[in-house]
């Protein structure tokens, strides 16, 4: 029988890093990650529920679509008497616009669940450089299209067009569950490009989620091969 692992996890050290950086004794160990999630938890749903509503068609595609404020991963540096959030988003539309307000609004909501109050917060944006070459972009775009009853055919051709023009050399996606309706569950995927997942050197960016349809719940995995390490 064959084994997976997560591509992220297998290549840490290699071409990925740790989204959380700090150290904490082994007794406090579980509460600092509780407060990591915590954290992430409460800035993504303060950015889902202030973003700008997203229209798409079921029936006309557009050759270049802007997902705006779409995470693509937070970072979080915890040191003594400080922490620091950076958020990495593609088409930073509802955050950019509002700064500073939006900023430490965002800070005052974030600071309810850090367990030791007297450390100071910051909360940073940084915009990525190639926002489709971001397997968690491209996801928030096919859960869209899905949501909205395109043809899972259609959309995952679409998102590998996306990568294609953002110059990724490989990408493969993935669903599984109810599609379309259908009784029996089933897996459907499509690739484009290498996607070498058992060579530990490449940069390959791996994401998975779930979309809610009508039908129930469907999964997605997005695996998105950039560049190689030299």
């Amino acid at each position: 029988m064959g084994r997976t692992i997560n591509p992220l996890g297998f290549r840490l050290g290699t071409t990925q890093n740790h989204h959380s950086i700090w150290f904490e004794q082994p007794k406090k160990y579980c509460q600092g990650l509780q407060e990591d999630a915590k954290i992430r938890d409460r800035v993504k749903n303060y950015i889902d529920n202030h973003r700008v509503p997203r229209i798409f068609s079921r029936t006309y595609f557009i050759s270049r679509i802007e997902i705006p404020d779409c995470i693509s991963r937070i970072e979080i540096e915890k040191g003594k008497g400080f922490v620091n959030v950076i958020i990495y988003m593609g088409f930073p539309r509802f955050l950019i616009e509002g700064k500073p307000s939006k900023i430490k609004e965002l800070e005052v909501d974030v600071e309810k669940v850090l367990h030791c109050g007297n450390r100071e917060l910051t909360i940073s944006i940084r915009e990525i450089g190639n926002p489709y070459r971001d397997p968690n972009i491209l996801a928030e775009f096919l859960t869209d299209q899905l949501k909205n009853r395109v043809s899972f055919r259609k959309a995952m051709k679409k998102t590998i067009e996306l990568a294609e023009k953002a110059y990724a050399k490989g990408i493969k996606v993935q669903i599984a569950g109810r599609i379309d309706g259908k009784e029996m569950a089933c897996v459907e995927w499509l690739r484009k490009g290498r996607v070498p997942l058992q060579t530990i050197r490449t940069k390959i960016n791996f994401c998975s989620t779930t979309v809610r349809t009508i039908h129930g719940v469907l999964g997605i995995k997005i695996w998105v091969f950039t560049n190689r390490e030299s």
